[in-house]
């Protein structure tokens, strides 16, 4: 008759710790039904008699058995090699990753952007380096290196020999002047006709908004003034940009500050802002007007205001005419002004500031103007 499979006698060290992982059945569950196999054996217990406590294979335990016979307390912690061996090693997962990020024309492919697809049938093509991978495969190594697929952005690159300059006049007047300094910029065009945006409905059936292709009504413009250190947003619509307007804006800017001291006006480099009148007006009522570097606009602070303006008053909206249009939107400036901190209105002025910046995250933009400082 075969010999009966048992543990060998357990030292005590042995037996307090199987005992303490038995207790704490709440540790791993392979270190427990592990240890409650060596203590139900060294209790007298026959192989089949465990197995049917701990659920598990005859085999399982004779196993189990065997193996803390030979090493000892290692045993409760296999040393498992499961699924499948990598196909894949560093260099090529770096491979696929430096091709995903190539633009396909430059590979001599007809397209401009991948596809999982497409990206898998090129890297099993390729002569040089063929990999093998499926799509699923690839989606995941994709997200694990943080590769997403991701809308394009586009900008402008300011040539601006004095951008530094100009930032830095700016920067002064936020940081050290807020409370006389002000911006002003146009907004627009802003046409007539019905504007898509989102509104709460029932579920299936979205409010619909009718569809045009007329313009009868021409357009307008915007002429905004934002107060940095009131916090403040006013202005008019005009039929047309002009040297005119622009003056007439500036004059209620001074106007808001009628103790005669300096005021600092940021604005963008628009013909009808630089012309020699208003100059002259602005250097006879210490106005300083400090001009954005070229393709720099988002170097004004009453850019970020402009995108709540556009989502509260023009989003989801379908207006008869400009008299009604005109109206709404000032009814909006009427409660921006006594809710500017409200959380909805913050929400917007990040999200467009966050648009605006995008493009190159300097100066107050995200990234630091020089990462190497």
């Amino acid at each position: 008759m075969a010999e009966l499979v048992r543990v060998r006698t357990l030292t005590e060290q042995e037996g307090q710790s199987l005992q303490r992982i038995v207790r704490r059945s709440s540790t791993n569950t392979v270190r427990f039904r592990r240890a409650m196999m060596l203590l139900a054996s060294a209790g007298g217990n026959s192989v089949p008699v465990i197995a049917w406590l701990v659920q598990a294979d005859e085999d399982t335990v004779r196993d189990v058995i065997h193996r803390f016979n030979e090493i000892g307390l290692a045993c409760l912690d296999p040393k498992w090699a499961g699924g499948r061996p990598r196909l894949l090693d560093c260099d090529d997962e770096d491979f696929v990753i430096e091709t995903a990020t190539t633009r396909p024309a430059k590979l001599g492919k007809p397209f401009t952007r991948w596809s999982i697809r497409k990206l898998a049938e090129h890297l099993r093509r390729d002569v040089a380096r063929p990999i093998r991978i499926g799509r699923e495969a690839l989606r995941c190594l994709l997200l694990r290196r943080g590769i997403t697929f991701q809308r394009t952005k586009t900008w402008k690159e300011s040539t601006d020999p004095d951008f530094d300059s100009k930032l830095d006049r700016i920067e002064y007047a936020l940081t050290e002047r807020p409370e006389r300094t002000f911006a002003f910029d146009e907004f627009g065009p802003l046409g007539i006709r019905p504007t898509a945006g989102a509104c709460w409905a029932s579920q299936g059936k979205p409010d619909r908004l009718p569809a045009t292709f007329h313009r009868t009504h021409g357009v307008r413009y915007f002429h905004g003034c934002y107060s940095v250190g009131d916090d403040t947003l006013w202005g008019v619509n005009r039929r047309r940009k002009g040297a005119d307007h622009s003056l007439a804006a500036l004059k209620s800017i001074r106007a808001a500050r009628p103790d005669g001291a300096p005021v600092y006006v940021i604005l963008d480099n628009l013909s009808a802002h630089k012309g020699s009148k208003i100059r002259r007006w602005a250097a006879r009522n210490k106005v300083e007007l400090c001009f954005t570097p070229t393709n720099a606009s988002w170097a004004n602070p009453i850019e970020a205001h402009f995108g709540p303006l556009r989502q509260f008053t023009l989003a989801n909206s379908n207006h008869p005419d400009h008299t009604v249009q005109t109206r709404a939107l000032h009814l909006y400036l009427h409660w921006r002004d006594q809710n500017a901190r409200h959380p909805d209105v913050l929400a917007a002025q990040r999200r467009e500031r966050a648009r605006i910046r995008s493009a190159k995250g300097i100066r107050w933009g995200g990234r630091p103007l020089n990462p190497a400082a």
